[in-house]
């Protein structure tokens, strides 16, 4: 099903005769203004994003090292008196306490913060209005939030909230004001509109990934692959710029932070470490292969699960206190496998600093540590660069094949709760698991030979894993290159994402396309539905349609607003006989199209015919629609007396005079490519007289969608629905 609930963003310029009027007095000047400007902002985006990751960065590692270091201290205490109930009760407060703060600014204070964000930006950036996904509110919650949910031990990640991070600080910057506080810093008034900042968005959303990953180019192309539905090419280069910028900020900023300023060894806060020896056999592609159909099979499965819980909680869990609780009974769980696994599992090996920062000596002799305590007693990522890079003997086959089971339900459990938290970290940590298990059985098979290395398959697994969740292929294989650093690995890592890919959509589609379209988010498809073509504008326009004049009387447009939930209005010069409007026959000839938001911000100001003052004494332009952005009036916002009912307002300055229109015999894929191009809100389908005959809009086309599953495919019809609940 789809939901009513959300609307198109504007991306189309309304090129009325305020936007001439402007274009014509500013001049060239005006242009080069802009450019430079547009530079400037991603700029300033770029920078602050990479100052968010950083203070993120800085501050889950320190309050994780007091965390661990308490937890090791009253381990040690535990297992010398033999009263082991006094660090596990303090593991699991340690757990809960952050999770509840992070549930509560993620059920209370912001929801749209909770979960990593992407589905959102995700939908945004292909043109959808997603109801406060760019406040600063929202990013303040979502900072803080993910700081206490990696605080809270859950299987979490830091990584991908910073995309939706990225996203809200450049809308914000962009638009020069903050109507979170109702404060107009009065620049970048002239970026005041949806096409603008949804570029600006794109941008941001690739400083975040720049800065998670240390993958400007990757940035760019989940930019581009995940999320915008309509590309040019100027912007190409300034997201690639802001995207090397916030990946050198963060450099900077963590290198001198960690004693070593000047010298740039910190690309992201991903960090999978240096391989020394990253190389492959021609013979390896059949373990790559068969590594990325268990990838894809593992990743179908999670999806599964996930769905289920998600189906689940909003049928069950939908009130804030109900989720803080499902949050703490999560935080909990986690803390009760984490210490059955250190307390059953007696897997002792040398105790080595390098590898684990908070060694746990638990039940094994002296000079020895935990195996299990040591995955545990660090952050995720942490444990993702153990499992790549510890040795052979590190780990037993027992803890390792444990360990990725409780994990893998854990991820699939945590994920879609309310609280801030990342999906990457925790499957690249399944995944590396199972990989370094596959490592394990090819040195069993294949002893003293030099190129089978557990941690090169724990990489690769942790890929397989990743591209099975979330089907991304190529930013998501240039993301994992940048990360590991070597070049000459693409090549297997990119089959591997895509078999997994491929395995995965015989059963289902990605994560984030699952969760976009169980809250019935109308989000466009890259292309129109196959054998589509018979089906036609007038079988998928709206009517009948709502009408205005050229000139039209106030109270004639406030009884329309209020009557109709429409956004965009057609104006026509003559009016529709009554047998027309009966038989659907036409609704007037199309003379432009005119939004909501103008009409409001119109009856607002008092800009009428009869008032004369309004006009001499004020400045009728562009101006006044800029400065209601993005929150334009409602109708309850509009002062009007009976006098104002009866003046009447010329709307031919202020509509959009060539609006795209379509004859009632074009077919659906027609319309779906001037939609995805062009960006289109609204498309008036006309007859041959040009007089309008329908509207169609972009949830009349999502409802045509085709499904698959297990080979086969089809075209189903959704219904749309006013709640998605």
């Amino acid at each position: 099903m789809l939901s009513a609930a959300y609307e198109s963003l504007d991306y189309d310029t309304c090129v009325n005769s305020a936007w001439l009027d402007e274009e014509r007095t500013m001049g060239y000047k005006y242009v080069v203004k802009k450019d430079v400007a547009r530079w400037l902002v991603v700029l300033l985006t770029a920078v602050l994003t990479a100052l968010v990751a950083c203070v993120i960065d800085m501050a889950i590692e320190c309050l994780s090292g007091y965390k661990y270091t308490w937890l090791k201290q009253y381990t040690d205490y535990g297992v010398a008196t033999n009263l082991m109930i006094i660090p596990f009760l303090l593991w699991a407060a340690m757990n809960i306490g952050p999770t509840l703060l992070a549930a509560f600014l993620g059920s209370y204070i912001e929801p749209v913060a909770a979960g990593s964000g992407i589905p959102q930006v995700k939908c945004y950036l292909n043109g959808v209005k997603v109801p406060r996904v760019v406040r600063i509110k929202t990013l303040v919650s979502k900072a803080l939030g993910v700081i206490m949910s990696v605080l809270g031990g859950l299987a979490v990640g830091k990584e991908g909230p910073m995309i939706h991070s990225g996203a809200v600080i450049a809308a914000g910057v962009s638009q020069g004001k903050t109507t979170s506080f109702k404060h107009d810093f009065g620049f970048f008034e002239y970026f005041r509109e949806d096409h603008e900042k949804r570029d600006f968005v794109s941008a941001g959303a690739a400083a975040g990934v720049a800065a998670a990953f240390g993958a400007p180019v990757g940035g760019v192309l989940f930019s581009l692959e995940e999320g915008a539905s309509f590309w040019n090419q100027g912007l190409t280069w300034r997201v690639f710029f802001g995207a090397m910028m916030s990946t050198f900020t963060l450099n900077l900023v963590l290198s001198a932070y960690n004693g070593f300023p000047g010298k740039l060894n910190y690309n992201g806060l991903l960090n999978f470490g240096k391989f020394d020896d990253l190389t492959y056999e021609i013979w390896e592609f059949i373990p790559f292969l068969l590594m990325g159909v268990m990838g894809g099979l593992l990743g179908a499965l999670y999806n599964h699960i996930n769905l289920k819980l998600t189906a689940f909680r909003m049928r069950y869990i939908q009130k804030p206190w109900q989720k803080i609780i499902e949050a703490a009974v999560v935080a909990f769980v986690t803390a009760v496998v984490a210490f059955l696994m250190m307390y059953l599992i007696h897997d002792c090996r040398a105790a080595d600093t390098q590898s684990s920062e908070y060694p746990i000596q638990m039940f094994c002799g002296i000079g020895e540590e935990n195996a299990a305590a040591a995955i545990w007693f660090q952050t995720p990522e942490r444990s993702v660069r153990s499992l790549f890079h510890d040795t052979s003997d590190s780990y037993h086959w027992s803890t390792i094949g444990v360990f990725f089971v409780c994990y893998f339900f854990l991820a699939c459990w945590t994920y879609g709760l309310g609280i801030p938290a990342g999906l990457f970290i925790p499957t690249l940590l399944c995944g590396a698991a199972w990989g370094r298990l596959v490592g394990m059985l090819l040195c069993l098979f294949f002893p003293d030979q030099k190129w089978v290395d557990e941690g090169k398959y724990a990489l690769v697994g942790a890929g397989a894993m990743l591209g099975g969740v979330v089907r991304m292929t190529l930013s998501l294989t240039v993301i994992l290159m940048e990360c590991v650093g070597n070049i000459t690995f693409g090549l297997p890592l990119m089959i591997v994402l895509m078999v997994a890919k491929w395995v995965g959509d015989f059963f289902n589609e990605g994560i984030y396309d699952i969760h976009i379209q169980m809250q019935g988010v109308p989000i466009m498809a890259w292309d129109a539905p196959p054998l589509s073509n018979n089906i036609y504008a007038s079988e998928v326009m709206n009517r009948p349609v709502v009408t205005l004049k050229s000139v039209e009387r106030v109270g004639h447009i406030v009884n329309i607003l209020k009557a109709n939930t429409y956004n965009g209005f057609p104006v026509v010069d003559s009016i529709p006989t009554s047998e027309n409007v009966c038989y659907f026959k036409s609704f007037g000839t199309l003379r432009g199209v005119i939004l909501r938001s103008q009409l409001t911000v119109l009856l607002k100001h008092k800009i009428f015919n009869e008032n004369a003052e309004v006009w001499q004494n004020s400045k009728v332009d562009i101006h006044l629609f800029r400065i209601s952005y993005p929150r334009y009036f409602t109708l309850d916002e509009v002062d009007l007396n009976p006098e104002d009912m009866n003046c009447t307002v010329d709307l031919r300055p202020f509509y959009n005079p060539s609006p795209y229109s379509v004859v009632t015999c074009t077919a659906l894929p027609r319309i779906f490519n001037l939609f995805r191009a062009l960006g289109l809100r609204h498309l008036i389908v006309v007859n041959d007289n040009n007089e309008v005959v329908g509207m169609v809009t972009r949830k009349d086309l999502v409802k045509y969608r085709i499904w698959k599953h297990r080979g086969q495919m089809g075209l189903e019809e959704l219904v749309i629905y006013n709640n998605v609940s």
